[in-house]
């Protein structure tokens, strides 16, 4: 089983970037497709982002398309999601999460305990 941890959220102003990363232990991470989600208050937890176990193919939500970067560094056993151009509908918990099955979208099996991010206007 791995284990997830989350740091980097904070606040952020719109415009701005914040990183994220997210550590992991107990396994290597290069067994796993890798993913970020974010949950809004009132609303369903969302993925963000997801790569693939050798970081060759990755996914990327609509919303933050073009603004967002997911890579992940398997020597170091982390995954990290560059945020820029925040915008305040940004605004939620972040989780890492990994997956077994090898696709990109699918059910993910671990979950972080999240990192809060606040974007002000």
């Amino acid at each position: 089983q791995v284990q997830l941890v989350e740091s980097g959220g904070g606040l952020g102003q719109a415009g701005g970037s914040l990183r994220l990363s997210c550590a992991a232990s107990g396994r290597t991470l290069s067994g796993y497709v890798m993913g970020w989600f974010r949950q809004a208050p009132g609303k369903e937890r969302e993925i963000v982002a997801a790569i693939r176990r050798s970081g060759g193919s990755t996914y990327y939500a609509d919303s933050v398309k073009g603004r967002f970067t997911i890579s992940r560094d398997n020597g170091k056993n982390e995954v990290y999601l560059q945020m820029n151009s925040l915008k305040p509908e940004d605004t939620a918990v972040y989780y890492c999460a990994a997956n077994t099955r090898g696709r990109l979208i699918d059910q993910y099996d671990y979950f972080g305990q999240g990192t809060q991010v606040t974007v002000s206007p």
